[in-house]
């Protein structure tokens, strides 16, 4: 399968990368796809963001919100009970 690249800015980055590294174009691509999955994977986990919000906010956490919901409140609200 090829990728087609139309967008001026996104060729011209392809291809600098591609100078730069000594590589083809599908290789530039490859490598640049594996460097942001990697660069996201790194980010805060989602619990992470949660608990920097509500340091944030000064929002803490009481036992009572800790609890999971019942599985009939989920049932409820899809109407599958």
């Amino acid at each position: 399968m090829s990728i087609n690249i139309t967008n001026k800015e996104a060729d011209r980055l392809t291809r600098r990368l591609a100078e730069m590294e000594g590589i083809g174009l599908s290789e530039a691509v490859i490598m640049a796809m594996r460097e942001a999955i990697e660069r996201r994977r790194e980010q805060e986990t989602p619990m992470e963001t949660a608990a920097r919000l509500r340091a944030e906010f000064g929002i803490k956490l009481t036992d009572q919100a800790r609890t999971p919901l019942p599985q009939s409140f989920f049932d409820d609200l899809s109407g599958d009970s």
